[in-house]
C-alpha cells in the first residue's frame, strides 16, 4: 500500500530508492523488488538522473485514475471534499499539502483552502463532522487568493484537489 500511495495519490510525486528506504522504514532490497513489479507491470516509469533511478506513477496506464479514486477513498480525502470542500461558499481552490501530498500516511489530512469570506465557525462545524466520519484529523489554513501563490511556492508537493467552476 505505501508504493501505491507515494504514486498514485500525488501523480507529481517523483521518488528514488534511499529516499523510499527512509519513507518506508523497509529494507532497500524489499522495496526494489516492488518497484521493478509496479514497472513491470508498466504502472511506474523510472528515468536516471545522475546515479539515481527516479521513479514516478504512469500517469497514461489505464488503471492510474481508478487507483487514485480509490486512494482517496481508502485515506477518507474524497470525504473531505464531499463533506466540507463542496459544501463552503466563496471557496475557489483547495490544495491537499503536509504528509499526504508527499505521498505518505498520515493521521492528520492538511488542506489549503483558497477563498474570500469564508464562513469559518461553519467550515469548523463541517471539519468536526468530517473527522469523526474518517477517524482522521483535518487541518485547514485559510488564504486568499493573493496569499496562494506564496505558499503554494513554499509547499511544492502541493496539487489541487478541487476548484470552483465559478472564478
Amino acid at each position: 500500500m505505501n508504493l501505491l500511495l507515494k504514486f498514485f495519490l500525488n501523480s507529481n510525486t517523483t521518488s528514488w530508492l534511499r529516499d523510499m528506504e527512509a519513507d518506508f522504514g523497509e529494507s532497500t532490497n524489499a522495496i526494489r523488488q516492488e518497484l521493478l513489479r509496479f514497472e513491470n507491470a508498466g504502472m511506474l516509469t523510472s528515468m536516471t538522473s545522475g546515479n539515481k533511478r527516479i521513479y514516478r506513477a504512469n500517469t497514461q496506464h489505464p488503471l492510474f485514475d481508478e487507483i487514485h479514486r480509490l486512494l482517496l477513498k481508502h485515506t477518507g480525502i474524497d470525504q473531505v471534499v464531499d463533506r466540507i470542500v463542496n459544501k463552503i461558499g466563496g471557496l475557489h481552490s483547495a490544495y491537499l499539502t503536509g504528509a499526504f501530498a508527499r505521498g505518505n500516511d498520515s493521521p492528520v489530512i492538511d488542506i489549503l483552502l483558497v477563498g474570500n469570506g469564508i464562513d469559518r465557525s461553519y467550515l469548523a462545524r463541517l471539519v468536526e463532522k468530517a473527522e469523526n466520519f474518517i477517524h482522521r484529523k483535518i487541518r485547514y489554513v485559510i488564504l486568499s487568493e493573493e496569499e496562494k501563490q506564496t505558499y503554494i511556492s513554499k509547499t511544492p508537493e502541493a496539487f489541487l484537489l478541487w476548484e470552483s467552476l465559478e472564478q
